[in-house]
């Protein structure tokens, strides 16, 4: 007998979609916002009325303007050069060390996982002095290796805690047929895990490209150059010193943030179904 369901169900769902849906667009109202701004003119972003949905002559030319103004030419040549290196580094090392630590039995292996986990409770700025002392004793400030070498040392300790625990709900019967027709460690891994482990991967590289295409942090650091600054230090170029314009601003933020969001929009399916599977293995 089916049980039926009384208006205080109702009364939850109802809630739970309102609160949902405030907190959605709390989150979308900013991306509007900048959207809208960049087709607008100066002037208008500050006196035309914020419930205006969308204003009534949209100017295209603050994009190139702000493309011209901010050399993002060169500027997104540098950031696609600094994620591609970050992403195969980060791919390729942390991978291999979740595999390590979740398929190869060696002694001390949990007391190595802990020390690795134990590096995501110590924040960023405790080692950002010494790392940029070690940097500029290899005369490699003002150079993208700053950036880019670190992901090939580890990939990073929630990465390798991502994959571990996706490694370790892979059947283990499936290594042991592969050692049975002659496989080593590195075979199994390249042949066995790495196919079975698509969407965690997708997942590795979805978080490895927006947090190095949005990165302002490291590169204000190490980059001292303008030929060699970033996307989002490109952005800086548009701020003036006395008075902004914010539509070309928001125009070049537009820029910045478009590919972040089409990347999610085609790989959205994998990125949740990664993490899900990721979240139920133990």
């Amino acid at each position: 007998m089916v049980r039926r369901k009384n208006a205080g169900y109702y009364v939850r769902r109802s809630l739970f979609y309102l609160i949902v849906g405030l907190l959605a667009l709390v989150c979308v109202i900013p991306l509007y916002w900048m959207v809208r701004s960049s087709f607008m003119k100066n002037t208008e972003i500050y006196i035309m009325d914020p419930f205006i949905f969308w204003p009534k002559e949209m100017i295209w030319e603050n994009y190139a303007d702000a493309v011209k103004a901010a050399n993002f030419g060169t500027y997104a040549i540098n950031t696609i050069i600094i994620v591609a290196g970050c992403l195969a580094g980060t791919l390729l090392t942390s991978s291999m060390a979740a595999y390590a630590f979740s398929r190869v039995k060696w002694k001390g292996r949990g007391f190595c996982f802990a020390m690795v986990l134990t590096t995501m409770m110590l924040p960023s700025s405790v080692t950002l002095i010494p790392q940029f002392l070690i940097w500029r004793n290899f005369r490699m400030v003002d150079t993208f290796w700053p950036l880019i070498l670190p992901s090939f040392l580890g990939g990073g300790a929630f990465n390798i805690f991502l994959l571990r625990q996706f490694f370790l709900g892979i059947p283990s019967e499936l290594d042991e047929a592969a050692r049975i027709d002659g496989a080593n460690a590195m075979q199994i891994f390249f042949k066995i895990i790495l196919p079975l482990s698509r969407s965690a991967m997708i997942v590795v590289g979805l978080f490895t490209f927006l947090n190095n295409w949005n990165d302002f942090f490291g590169p204000i650091i190490y980059l001292n150059s303008k030929e060699h600054y970033t996307l989002a230090l490109g952005l800086l170029q548009l701020k003036g010193d006395y008075s902004t314009k914010w539509n070309l601003m928001m125009a070049g933020s537009t820029i910045v943030v478009a590919p972040c969001i089409l990347l999610y929009l085609v790989g959205q399916k994998y990125l949740i179904e990664g993490i899900s599977m990721t979240g139920l293995k133990a």
